[in-house]
């Protein structure tokens, strides 16, 4: 996952000579992962992908926690982020481990550069906004609800249209994929799925940027940032065909799976990746069991961080939360609805909430930048 897809023109054998009118070669350039055994596309680019004018060091990425390490459920109230300029550059860092991140960022102009993240798989959530995602293998529109994913090494910049924009980031040391439990043998998602090849939206349109000049790509790796200066337009492919590129699905496609009593989480996941899992809360029709609970149980699920992402201000299971907050629930606590929350389900037909989940295998850490942000009461809210 994904599936094969192609776009532009290429040639009908891989590896074969293909000339421009000029009489120059195209400049074939596959970009792959897992050492040539894992998805890889093939694409063919009017100048050499490798042409650099100069680089120089822009920053490096030492992520700072919270030096109070008292293991306590969290909330962050995160619908005043302030806005900033880059939705690359500028983004917050809330929670961080080594298989992943998490940051949000309030975007208000375009990069007038390219970003490519040469350590980690993104998923963007496009929890405002709209535009389109500029990339090597072309033009995906995005709109709320959307998640991004843009796999590792993909050259690419967020053109931003209507507005104001709000972003969650999570960047993934391993690939993000489909859960295995979706898929058969050859890679298609089965008749269970919540979402399906439809569902998956590639990108449709690839102009082709045949410009010379200097254009800036600004690269992360080995937790630094570099900045490339290219003598030509990134954006020179006229073709390229396989099954490693951006794609998009919105939440608002994800169909639920219900059951006469409580569903467990798994029946939310929506991507997997190495340490961690992405689910879905949508809206949906409450347990219809006559003396069914809707509201969760308490749980103590020893090995996983839970962190949700409120996409909309309704939560069966919690209050005092609101539109943009994020909540942190560490393994080694219990933790469930709040107090009347379980009784006030009773009965209820369905919820309208909208809400991004993350359980991780290892623990959190919470970054300073996110303690501005914190609701220090929020640890004390069970208490009737």
């Amino acid at each position: 996952m994904p599936f094969y897809h192609q776009l532009g023109e290429v040639p009908r054998k891989r590896h074969t000579v293909w000339r421009q009118t000029s009489g120059d070669l195209y400049h074939e350039h596959v970009m792959g992962s897992f050492g040539f055994s894992g998805p890889e596309s093939l694409l063919y680019h009017l100048r050499p992908p490798t042409t650099v004018c100069r680089s120089k060091t822009l920053a490096k990425i030492d992520w700072k926690s919270d030096p109070d390490e008292t293991l306590r459920m969290r909330h962050f109230q995160l619908a005043e982020l302030p806005t900033v300029d880059s939705a690359t550059l500028q983004r917050t860092v809330l929670l961080f481990n080594h298989h992943l991140s998490l940051s949000m960022v309030r975007p208000t102009v375009d990069d007038d550069f390219f970003y490519r993240n040469g350590q980690g798989d993104e998923v963007i959530y496009v929890s405002e906004g709209s535009g389109v995602l500029q990339s090597l293998m072309g033009e995906l529109a995005f709109r709320q609800g959307d998640y991004i994913v843009i796999p590792r090494g993909i050259l690419y910049r967020l053109q931003l249209t209507d507005g104001p924009w709000r972003l969650l980031i999570i960047e993934s040391a391993g690939q993000i994929a489909a859960p295995k439990r979706y898929r058969n043998e050859y890679g298609q998602l089965l008749e269970h799925s919540p979402y399906c090849e439809r569902d998956i939206r590639p990108p449709q349109a690839l102009p082709i940027h045949d410009e010379t000049g200097e254009f800036r790509a600004v690269v992360k790796q080995n937790n630094l940032l570099t900045e490339m200066v290219l003598d030509h337009h990134p954006l020179d492919v006229v073709g390229w065909d396989g099954f490693y590129y951006p794609w998009a699905l919105s939440i608002h496609d994800f169909e639920p799976i219900t059951g006469s009593l409580h569903q467990p989480p798994p029946v939310h996941q929506t991507f997997a990746a190495d340490g961690f899992v992405v689910c879905s809360f949508v809206p949906r029709l409450f347990d219809y069991h006559p003396d069914a609970v809707p509201a969760p149980y308490n749980h103590s699920n020893v090995m996983s961080d839970e962190v949700i992402y409120y996409a909309n201000d309704q939560f069966m299971s919690r209050r005092g939360i609101d539109y943009g907050s994020l909540t942190l629930h560490p393994s080694g606590l219990p933790h469930g609805p709040h107090p009347g929350r379980a009784e006030a389900s009773i009965g209820v037909q369905r919820t309208d909430e909208l809400a991004v989940m993350l359980d991780t295998f290892h623990p959190l850490r919470v970054a300073r930048e996110a303690l501005a942000s914190e609701d220090p009461d929020y640890a004390r809210s069970w208490l009737l």
